[in-house]
């Protein structure tokens, strides 16, 4: 992709955002879900927060169009806006709706002031360690829950009875943090590990990527592939999803059961 370059962020970031990324837009371009939020500065509409998606969308904007973000980690930002995601599920708002009006303005400003996008890169980045400085606590269980899907399949049962709540609250709880249920976020980030697979071993079959990232089989994979992406596996695999991140991970360290012990999958 010419047109958009993820980064790595500041090392003091890298908690709490996947990457940065700069975009100067062409074409028509495909977004799959990857339970992400992305806060983006667009040349001529100001500061958005892009909402938690549940299946992917298209876009086209005129040739040339500026754009830069920073895309947090699954989970890590309901606390930050001090908003439950589910609210925010696809759909787009204006940094000023969420953080308020001042915040709003003065970070505006200094995007639309910046000389180049590195430095509006830095912009968002500052954006993001005020936000943190605001935050009196963060719940680390939204982080937990993520690295876990992100790993492995789990049983929506055994994913509450091994963080101590009730399935109702394991439901609620995802939908405040994620955007969406439990089950939906299995689903996004299983295909997101997928794509991962598929990215180091270009050369292997469907259906053995399939069976290694957790789908019954490949035809399982073609549904799941279908209602998130909209497209067919090899679609997606051709396409610029599974180079979104710039190869850098969605959850930093390896992917463990938030108890630490072993659980049942499927």
């Amino acid at each position: 992709m010419t047109w958009y370059v993820p980064r790595a962020v500041a090392p003091d970031l890298a908690d709490r955002l996947v990457c940065s990324w700069t975009a100067e837009i062409e074409g028509t371009h495909r977004l799959v879900p990857d339970g992400c939020i992305d806060v983006m500065w667009l040349e001529g509409a100001g500061v958005l927060l892009c909402g938690p998606d549940t299946s992917a969308w298209t876009f086209s904007l005129p040739p040339g169009r500026k754009s830069v973000g920073i895309r947090f980690r699954p989970g890590l930002v309901a606390d930050l806006f001090r908003t439950p995601l589910n609210e925010l599920r696809n759909r787009r708002a204006g940094l000023a709706d969420l953080a308020g009006e001042r915040l709003g303005r003065t970070v505006t400003a200094r995007l639309d002031e910046a000389p180049d996008p590195t430095a509006r890169v830095a912009v968002l980045e500052d954006l993001a360690r005020e936000l943190r400085r605001r935050t009196d606590d963060t719940d680390p269980w939204a982080g937990r829950i993520g690295m876990a899907l992100a790993g492995r399949n789990w049983r929506i049962s055994d994913l509450a009875a091994e963080t101590a709540i009730t399935e109702r609250q394991l439901e609620r709880r995802s939908q405040r943090y994620f955007g969406y249920g439990p089950a939906t976020l299995r689903s996004i980030l299983r295909l997101q590990r997928f794509m991962r697979l598929a990215r180091s071993r270009p050369y292997a079959q469907l259906a053995e990527l399939a069976a290694e990232t957790g789908y019954a089989d490949q035809a399982h994979l073609s549904r799941e592939c279908r209602t998130i992406s909209g497209q067919t596996p090899t679609q997606l695999l051709a396409g610029q999803a599974p180079d979104w991140h710039g190869g850098l991970p969605l959850f930093l360290g390896t992917p463990r059961d938030p108890s630490h012990r072993p659980l049942r999958t499927r």
